[in-house]
Parts: C-alpha cells; sequence; structure tokens
C-alpha cells in the first residue's frame, strides 16, 4: 500500500514530501498518515504523523526521491512528533516513513558510517545503548536488568567512573555473557570480579585501546566532584565516525582541544558537572557536527536550559542540538 503527501514549499527554501510506505495489514492507508511538517521560526522542521499504536516504524530522509537514508526507528506511541534539528544546515529534504518487519531492530536515531548506520538509543540519565556493524555497545549502564530487558546482550560495555549513577555491578552482570568485554578506568576495575577483570581493559586517561576492532581512546574527565585520573570520557571511532561521550567533567582542556569529532554526547547539570554556559562554550571550540546533552537533570530535580543552550551554541558553526528523552 502506499500513500503520498505533498507538502507546500516552506518559507520558499524546503520542498517536503512526506511518504508512508509499507502499511501493516488490517489497517488502511487512512489509518497513516502526516499530519504535520512545519518549518519552525529557528529553521528546524517539526514533523507530526499518525501511526496505530505499537507499529514501529522507520523515518528517513531523502535529497532526491530516489536514494533514502533511515534517519529514526520507533515504535509509534498513536501520533508521533519528531524534529529535525540538521534542517537548518542540509540541503532540501523528503521525508518519508515505512513500517519495519521483524523483531530484531533498536529503536533510536541512525547515523550512517563506512560499515553500516550506527544507531544510538538513550537509555536514562547517562545511560546509552547503541548498536554498529552487528555489535552492541553500552555505556554506563545502572538501574538493574529491566531497563534493559528488549535490548541485546553487551558486545562491549564502557564505563566511565565509579559513581552509582554511572556503575553498578548488579546491572553489569545483568547486560553482559561470557564473552562481553569491558572497558574501564583504575577505579572501577578495582571493583570487579575477578572473573570480570579478565575481560576488562583497565585504561587510564590518554591511553587507547581496540576493543571488537572499535578503536577507543579515554579522554580525561574531571571536576571539583570528580578528581582528575579516577574517571574517563572516551572517543570511539566506528567506521570513520568519531562519538565522544564527556563522563562527568568540566570544561577541561583535553575537552576543548578534541578534534574532528562527529557526535558528542555532553554532560550539564549543577552542581556536579558543567553549566549549560561551560558546555557550549566548549561545543563551539571543539566543534562536534552533533551534539546530544545528556547527564542534564540538576541537584533540584530541574533540568538544563535548552532555550540558553541553544542561544549560546548559536547556529554559525554548523553544530546541531538533537534533544533526545532521557527523562
Amino acid at each position: 500500500m502506499f500513500t503520498l503527501d505533498r507538502y507546500p514549499l516552506l518559507r520558499a527554501v524546503l520542498c517536503l514530501a512526506c511518504v508512508i510506505l509499507g502499511m501493516p495489514r488490517g489497517h488502511t492507508q487512512d489509518a497513516t498518515r502526516f499530519t504535520q511538517v512545519l518549518r519552525q521560526t529557528n529553521s528546524e522542521v517539526s514533523l507530526k504523523f499518525f501511526a496505530p499504536k505499537g507499529i514501529p516504524y522507520r523515518l528517513q530522509t531523502s535529497t532526491d526521491l530516489f536514494h533514502w537514508d533511515t534517519w529514526i526507528t520507533g515504535l509509534s506511541g498513536g501520533t508521533n512528533t519528531h524534529i529535525d534539528a540538521g534542517a537548518p544546515f542540509g540541503t532540501d529534504r523528503f521525508y518519508r516513513a515505512i513500517s519495519v518487519d521483524g523483531t530484531n531492530y533498536l529503536t533510536g536515531d541512525h547515523l550512517p558510517t563506512a560499515n553500516g548506520d550506527l544507531i544510538i538509543h538513550p537509555v536514562n540519565h547517562a545511560s546509552v545503548v547503541m548498536a554498529w556493524n552487528g555489535l552492541t555497545l553500552y555505556v554506563d549502564p545502572v538501574g538493574g536488568a529491566s531497563p534493559y530487558k528488549t535490548f541485546a546482550r553487551a558486545d562491549l560495555i564502557l564505563v566511565t567512573h565509579s559513581h552509582g549513577d554511572h556503575f553498578d555491578v548488579a546491572t553489569l552482570n545483568a547486560v553482559m555473557t561470557t564473552n562481553t568485554l569491558l572497558i574501564a578506568p583504575a577505579a572501577v576495575y578495582a571493583s570487579l570480579s575477578a572473573a570480570v577483570k579478565a575481560r576488562t581493559m583497565s585504561l587510564s586517561n590518554g591511553a587507547s585501546t581496540n576493543a571488537l576492532g572499535i578503536p577507543v581512546d579515554a579522554i580525561a574527565a574531571y571536576n571539583s566532584n570528580h578528581p582528575k585520573g579516577s574517571g574517563n570520557g572516551y572517543v570511539l571511532s566506528l567506521g570513520g565516525l568519531r562519538v565522544y561521550l564527556t563522563g562527568d567533567t568540566d570544561d577541561v582542556p583535553e575537552m576543548r582541544a578534541l578534534r574532528n569529532i562527529d557526535v558528542a554526547f555532553v554532560c550539564m547539570n549543577v552542581p556536579f558537572t558543567m553549566t549549560v554556559t561551560k558546555a557550549a562554550s566548549a561545543l563551539r571550540e571543539f566543534r562536534p557536527r552533533i551534539v546530544y546533552p545528556y547527564h542534564y537533570r540538576n541537584q533540584d530535580g530541574s533540568l538544563a536550559n535548552f532555550q540558553t543552550l541553544r542561544q549560546q551554541l548559536g547556529t554559525d558553526l554548523g553544530i546541531e542540538l538533537r534533544l533526545r528523552p532521557w527523562y
């Protein structure tokens, strides 16, 4: 089945064609549809579409209607809303949504690499699951088994430091197999059982390794709440894509000195990590192509002010700000 909705030029610069393909059996063409494609005042594009609740889908983008790249894989909640924060920096683009067959997939953002898409699934706070090149990667898994029950077990786990919102032995045991590899700083390594130590690489700040074919660099992560040397950020090289995860840190020189970062997961909460102003300043210096704020709940329960972050980050450097539901 096939339906096509065309929308007029938005602000005379962005032509959008919205396509729904591959309807699930038992649903009419009218059951699944785009209901809004709106260019916002900041030039980002807001998309809303309706699909029956529980239906897995992929949103895809194209610049020519012939070659399509997957942008997001999701599970329909009925009415679904997505913001294309890359629209201000790219060419005219088209959008379509297709249904997903099977069950062996990870929901989340897709980023193309030389070895297939990297898929990014925020879990909570500082915990993230990624899939790439047949591997499943976990970063700072905590919260017990329940948040990870629908994901494949980890092939590689990275732990940034020993605080309980980043490191939990019970959760590690729940998501590991006997073949899972771990990378961790020395303070975490010292807390592991002998069996887990045997498959863990202890990395100090500035050290590098290769795990399952993935080059990993340990970046210093520290501030007044996290002594220097106790924790790591990490840069992963995934099919030509360089991904940086800050861990808990201030806007330290080691962060500001980074170059050629494609994707950055950046902490910003007070009083434990960076303020929004410090994060924006550091981002403008090392200039990742895409930034995901994470670890952004403050001690008082409030969340980081993304309006301020957006204003201070600016648009002149072409940094795409992706806001995702970590809480």
